[in-house]
């Protein structure tokens, strides 16, 4: 129940208000009293919601401030020394065991959970079952310690979610509320308190759901964020985890400046981004292994940097190109250093998708040098008609070594997607969005624009 308070001269008082549905409570008084309650029963739920903002903004128009949960557990003890052999090798399990036998010689009920997390990773069955119960209960019982009262109201408000992992948090995804709900915490506050938080000192995924649910969806602050405060040890970012067109479109959605984060996690071995107006600049990742850019019109210049990037361990590169009416600046000739495998001595999957020049891809792509070293491609969601499958199958020995070829929501005809099926062992063709103005260059689209 969100709780307000103003103390001003004699006024020391209270106001606290919540929201189930169609019913609104309320309780004030006097701080250190139980004060008084009142219900209030509405017809419709939004009108209960409609109320509950009401109220809330004169409270605070009136002088209340919203107080919000605070930590009240003493600073936990830390030793840097095992802590930096942790940091060394994140994924590594033997630095969390030697830390966690030190934690139990200082009574820190983290070593316990420590031994009980790598038991549970080692066992199966009812075992695994019993485990993950005493985990849990572990957890519960010292969650003032271990996790602290604002992540808890986080997790209540369902604007945080988070995987632990040998005592600590392993990974985390933040997210606004809700529309019409109000949480506690907005969702930067939420990745700062988190990022702060000693449970997350050695985080290894970081994901952002929505950023906001009223008028853009915007980034560039909660990047910065990351940037600046997240641990050495997160190897996996995702900005922009929402599902489209439920919760935003995706070309609403602005992700901003990701430059910072090169510098701060130099350790990265996984970006993926959801979006439009983003800005990739000189894209330096030496330890990246995964990059996904998913766009309804991603602008020539990022363009022109996933093609520049010099990846030397990448395995799987994604890239979706989107509309020109909405910002798509790419074609065959941008993405020559990605058809050359300049810089991509490890990739192994290539994903060039939601493209408008899909035919023409698949005409530079049989003698693409890039080709020879997959082992997956995907052309998905793009504008591949029966014309471009001609080609295709004209030059149908150059793909026969794929493991796997995405054909997905294309422009193909029934009859021509059936005789693409034996290119290579596994070619997947459904939901193709064929008609018969789909030959006609002015009438074809991709699957994600808006």
């Amino acid at each position: 129940m969100p709780r307000f308070e103003m103390k001003e001269g004699t006024s020391n008082k209270f106001w606290e208000i919540t929201q189930d549905e169609a019913v609104l409570t309320t309780r004030w008084g006097r701080i250190g009293t139980d004060g008084q309650e009142k219900t209030q029963t509405f017809k419709h739920g939004y009108e209960a919601g409609a109320s509950y903002r009401k109220q809330i903004a004169e409270k605070e128009a009136k002088g209340y401030t919203r107080v919000k949960p605070t930590d009240t557990a003493p600073k936990p003890k830390v030793n840097k020394e095992l802590e930096a052999a942790i940091l060394k090798a994140p994924e590594a399990a033997e630095g969390y065991l030697v830390y966690g036998d030190w934690f139990q010689s200082q009574g820190d009920p983290r070593g316990e959970l420590i031994a009980l997390q790598h038991a549970l990773s080692q066992a199966k069955g009812a075992e695994a079952t019993a485990l993950k119960r005493k985990a849990a209960a572990l957890l519960k019982k010292h969650q003032d310690v271990l996790l602290g009262a604002p992540l808890a109201k986080m997790l209540e408000d369902k604007t945080l979610s988070i995987g632990w992992n040998l005592g600590f948090i392993q990974s985390a995804r933040v997210a606004v509320a809700r529309y019409g709900e109000d949480p506690e915490f907005h969702i930067d506050e939420a990745l700062k308190i988190l990022l702060a938080h000693p449970s997350a000192r050695f985080l290894q995924e970081v994901t952002i759901g929505l950023a906001s649910n009223e008028g853009e969806n915007e980034y560039s602050d909660l990047i910065k964020l990351v940037a600046k405060s997240a641990p050495k040890s997160v190897r996996k970012v995702f900005i922009g985890d929402y599902v489209f067109p439920d919760e935003t479109e995706i070309s609403w959605t602005e992700v901003g400046n990701v430059a910072p984060l090169y510098k701060a996690l130099p350790q990265l071995r996984s970006l993926h981004l959801r979006g439009g107006e983003v800005t990739l600049g000189k894209i330096e990742l030496p330890e990246l292994r995964e990059f996904t850019m998913e766009s309804g019109g991603l602008d020539r210049g990022s363009v022109k940097s996933i093609a520049a990037a010099n990846w030397p361990k990448l395995e799987r590169l994604e890239v979706w190109f989107g509309a020109e009416e909405y910002g798509a600046g790419g074609n065959v000739k941008s993405i020559q250093p990605i058809l050359d495998a300049q810089g991509l001595p490890e990739l192994k999957h290539l994903g060039l998708c939601n493209a408008e020049f899909t035919n023409e891809l698949v005409e530079a792509l049989p003698k693409a040098k890039v080709l020879k070293q997959l082992e997956t491609l995907d052309l998905s969601r793009g504008t591949l008609t029966d014309k471009g499958a001609e080609v295709l199958l004209a030059n149908a020995a150059a793909f026969k070594h794929l493991k796997r070829l995405d054909l997905t929501q294309n422009l193909l005809s029934a009859k021509v997607a059936k005789s693409l099926a034996k290119l290579c062992p596994d070619v997947a063709l459904g939901h193709q969005r064929h008609d018969d103005s789909d030959e006609d260059d002015e009438h074809r689209y991709v699957a994600v624009g808006e």
